[in-house]
């Protein structure tokens, strides 16, 4: 199942994602006499995700042609990010190989270099980046996301796949200039507004038959700027889990970003975004 969140009438609710478009969530309990949460959030933090992917999966074709009388037509969708409000933004820095040569730097080995990010900094598909006055050299990283549904602890990597409610794109943004300066401004180089879009879609776990065959791809300007698998990571997705969860709580809707296969540098006028196998591309215009 695939769930993506639209800008719709003021609000931002949640949509099922269908061949044809997608149906929005208060559609659909009208419609059905449901009562799933508006929200992708709001669906993750009262643990219905499952529930809603089984009730889709199970619906008779009757039904599931009523579904598809709810949808709203791809070329009219406009996108939010997927939520607003996640608990915790992980990122992961340096974790291909090729992308800390592009920095001089040597790639963590043993353990993952791990940052957070506020949620003031997430943006959605189309939304602006906007370069802040501070940076002269601000670059945009094509990456895979993981979102975690449910409330762990200590969770071990062969368990990984349980907490997961699955994946989304992400493009993340670094004031490079600013981090160069001291690795100590990390957060700061970070931390932006505009600095994380996310979205559009959320994949079910399910949907994605082998993780580590996913190649991920930071675009530039419509061009591929850097392309690599996952598989490359020095430190893969199922095990960011486990090692971020010994850290602390992790909570539905979190998300952790796995790092890119390349930065590249954005100015006004640009556009930056990222292609993974078999996901609705994501793309932002820079200001």
């Amino acid at each position: 199942m695939r769930l993506t969140t639209l800008r719709l009438d003021g609000a931002e609710p949640g949509a099922v994602v269908r061949p044809a478009g997608a149906a929005p969530l208060p559609a659909v309990n009208d419609a059905f006499g449901t009562s799933w949460p508006a929200t992708v959030l709001e669906l993750l933090e009262a643990g219905r995700l499952a529930e809603l992917r089984d009730w889709v999966g199970g619906l008779s074709d009757a039904d599931a042609g009523r579904l598809d009388g709810l949808v709203l037509p791809q070329d009219e969708l406009r996108y939010a990010p997927l939520y607003r409000r996640p608990r915790k933004i992980w990122g992961i820095g340096l974790n291909y190989v090729e992308h800390a040569a592009d920095l001089s730097e040597k790639a963590p080995s043993t353990e993952p270099a791990s940052f957070l990010k506020p949620d003031t900094s997430i943006i959605g598909p189309g939304d602006e980046i906007r370069i802040p006055p501070q940076s002269q050299r601000t670059t945009a990283e094509g990456e895979l996301g993981v979102v975690i549904g449910r409330e762990c602890k200590d969770v071990e990597e062969a368990d990984a796949p349980s907490v997961v409610a699955g994946f989304t794109t992400i493009v993340d943004m670094t004031a490079e200039d600013i981090l160069e300066k001291n690795p100590r401004y990390l957060t700061r180089s970070k931390s932006f507004d505009t600095f994380f879009s996310f979205g559009p879609e959320l994949v079910t776990t399910d949907e994605v038959a082998d993780v580590d065959a996913l190649e991920v791809a930071t675009i530039h300007n419509g061009r591929e700027h850097r392309r690599n698998v996952v598989s490359n990571m020095t430190f893969r997705p199922w095990w960011l889990v486990s090692f971020h969860s010994k850290v602390m709580t992790l909570l539905p809707g979190d998300i952790i970003s796995t790092g890119t296969p390349g930065a590249v540098h954005i100015r006004p006028g640009d556009t930056a975004g990222v292609t993974i196998t078999g996901f609705r591309d994501l793309s932002n215009p820079v200001a």
